[in-house]
């Protein structure tokens, strides 16, 4: 962990038929705690290319025990990956930040 809110990374990340690792950081930003923060992303894969992303989130209480998370994911590639096309890179994005997601609220959810 590079600070509290910002943290090295390493991905490995395939899209259709390119395997990439990248190396970066993911950095915590406008953090209006309890309510909302942003996810801000970027890595460089070698050949690969790069990629830079992040999500706004939002949270909402709806009750004492329950929290809502609303979240806006977006992303931006360039070199190899990019020469994919645009579908298939959004389909794979949709697909991370849902994992993401829905890996955090596995470990935020409270146990029974």
């Amino acid at each position: 962990m590079a600070s509290p809110t910002e943290m090295v990374a390493t991905v490995v990340l395939k899209v259709g038929p390119v395997k990439a690792t990248f190396s970066g950081k993911v950095t915590l930003a406008d953090l209006d705690a309890p309510n909302s923060y942003r996810i801000i992303g970027e890595g460089a894969g070698g050949v690969a290319g790069f990629a830079k992303g992040g999500a706004k989130v939002r949270l909402e209480e709806e009750s004492p025990d329950v929290t809502i998370l609303h979240y806006e994911a977006e992303a931006q590639i360039g070199g190899k990956l990019a020469q994919l096309g645009a579908r298939l890179i959004d389909s794979t994005s949709r697909k991370l930040a849902a994992n993401f997601f829905e890996s955090f609220a596995a470990l935020v959810a409270p146990s029974t």
